[in-house]
């Protein structure tokens, strides 16, 4: 366990409903993360590693247990989200659908407490866009419901890039884009982890993306975290039915090369 988290938490739940309509999303998870680390939280749909997500980036407060972000609670969203910043699977839900792209990725500056003059924001937007592989001209103008999916997940990845946050909650990132866009942006993930010192956490289904980039990987099955370790261990070694399933479920292109 890390001496010094970026998050701690100690015996967390997230429930919704009551009585016979409860749902124990999060189900007492104890964990740390690292500053600096990448974290895999990998499980099937409805296994609670979504709901986890949006407690770390304190869009939902637990419903017991104790949550920490740099030995503290979160209590005050605006500052939380000046260092934490996510991807969700779904980025038409993230944007405005009456203002342009470029013009709410120039807003998204607002929250961060180093103001920036006018120049430098444009700079850093055109910097982003192409680092997803979008010329700056490609988008002018342009409205959320005019681009696809993919084109959309990768306007929420540039949002990133542009603020460049101290942790990114990465929720199937990579999700509606092709292979050759997905290894693209992974590799600059990467780098800008080097280069910030970036603390990230992907959410994933895919046990074989977490192998390639995590430091760590949690399994979560059913609101529970039930096996954890580094990438060989948990891979090679798998001790859960839960974590067995889930390599069973990778194409054998891919298990192959997790062999090598």
């Amino acid at each position: 366990m890390p001496t010094n988290p970026i998050f701690s938490a100690k015996n967390v739940s997230m429930h919704f409903g009551h009585g016979k309509k409860l749902v124990k999303a999060v189900d007492d998870v104890t964990f740390d993360i690292a500053d600096g680390e990448i974290i895999s939280i990998v499980g099937g749909s409805g296994c609670g590693k979504s709901v986890l997500a949006k407690v770390m980036l304190g869009l939902y407060k637990q419903t017991s247990g104790e949550f920490k972000y740099h030995g503290n609670d979160i209590t005050n969203q605006r500052d939380h989200w000046n260092d934490v910043q996510s991807v969700f699977q779904d980025p038409f839900s993230c944007f405005n659908q009456f203002f342009t792209i470029r013009a709410q990725l120039k807003d998204a500056f607002g929250i961060l407490k180093t103001k920036l003059t006018k120049e430098e924001i444009d700079q850093r937007v055109d910097r982003a866009l192409l680092a997803v592989n979008v010329t700056p001209a490609d988008i002018e103008g342009k409205y959320p419901f005019e681009l696809s999916g993919g084109q959309m997940q990768r306007m929420l990845l540039a949002r990133i890039f542009a603020l460049r946050p101290k942790v990114l909650l990465a929720d199937e990132p990579t999700s509606m884009v092709d292979a050759c866009v997905r290894a693209n942006i992974l590799d600059y993930l990467m780098k800008l982890k080097q280069e910030l010192g970036m603390t990230i956490v992907f959410v994933t289904h895919d046990i074989g993306l977490a192998y390639y980039v995590s430091d760590r990987i949690f399994i979560m099955h059913e609101g529970k975290i039930v096996e954890s370790g580094v990438p060989d261990e948990v891979a090679l070694n798998p001790k859960s039915p839960v974590t067995i399933q889930l390599i069973d479920d990778i194409p054998e292109i891919h298990k192959e090369w997790i062999k090598r």
